[in-house]
């Protein structure tokens, strides 16, 4: 059963749901990104005619510019169930093993802030990658043996803001790297144009694209400063965010 993120309620877990109501579905719902919109696309389109799982896929760039974005719309366009973990949540092999045995044939495995993994658990997944199988080491001293396991085929998603954290040999197992660039002003105005649809709020063409000039080029501060104006109009105001309630509310 593919493994999802538990989270519990305010502050962080909060944030963290609202964002992922708001997070494209498929590769037609993305805004932004065109370049590696494409790549994917082609590579997806590749592995559906091959029928084959896709290549490993590492996902660089600063937060809040759609990495685990990226990682939830692979599986959808493929069919394809995901677990989802962290590196500072694996502290060492045996918290790995559970999500390399059960995961699903052509399913992925995405681990956020890659970097992060300590040193034994990242030698430990270099033969899942590449040969799809670990090795446990079974009892002590003398007596001790080690058993090779098969593993069905999953494709490994890494996210990481600090790309240059990665050792050589994990950065060089996997086969596709994409780099997430900032968004232009045009896009993010589109952005919280479609995000307000979902959120039922009418905002104004002008309010959009001055709620983007603030966001620094990145959809999760857009998302942050929309919410903020739509609480601050639904409260103060008559629930539309027009430009002069967006200007006031900011």
């Amino acid at each position: 059963m593919a493994r999802q993120p538990v989270v519990g309620g305010g502050g962080k877990d909060d944030e963290i749901r609202r964002d992922a109501a708001l997070r494209p579905s498929f590769f037609s719902d993305v805004i932004g990104q065109k370049a590696v919109v494409h790549r994917l696309s082609i590579a997806v389109n590749a592995c559906r005619k091959l029928g084959e799982s896709m290549p490993h896929i590492l996902f660089d760039g600063p937060p809040g510019l759609g990495k685990t974005t990226f990682a939830n719309v692979l599986p959808n366009e493929m069919g394809a169930s995901i677990q989802i973990t962290s590196g500072p949540a694996l502290n060492r092999p045996a918290d790995l093993l559970p999500f390399l045995t059960n995961a699903e044939e052509g399913g992925f495995l995405f681990i956020d802030e890659i970097h992060r993994l300590p040193r034994a658990v990242e030698e430990f997944i270099y033969p899942a990658m590449e040969d799809f199988r670990v090795d446990i080491v079974l009892g002590e001293g003398l007596g001790a043996r080690t058993v090779s396991m098969r593993l069905k085929r999953f494709t490994l998603i890494g996210a990481t803001t600090r790309s240059g954290m990665l050792s050589g040999p994990m950065r060089d197992r996997f086969k596709m790297h994409e780099h997430l660039d900032y968004y232009s002003v045009e896009e993010l105005a589109t952005i919280l144009k479609a995000n307000a649809s979902k959120l039922k709020t009418q905002l104004d063409a002008d309010a959009s694209e001055e709620i983007a000039k603030r966001s620094r080029g990145t959809p999760r501060i857009a998302n942050s400063r929309l919410f903020w104006a739509r609480q601050f109009s639904a409260s103060e105001r008559d629930g539309t965010i027009s430009l002069p309630v967006a200007m006031e509310a900011l």
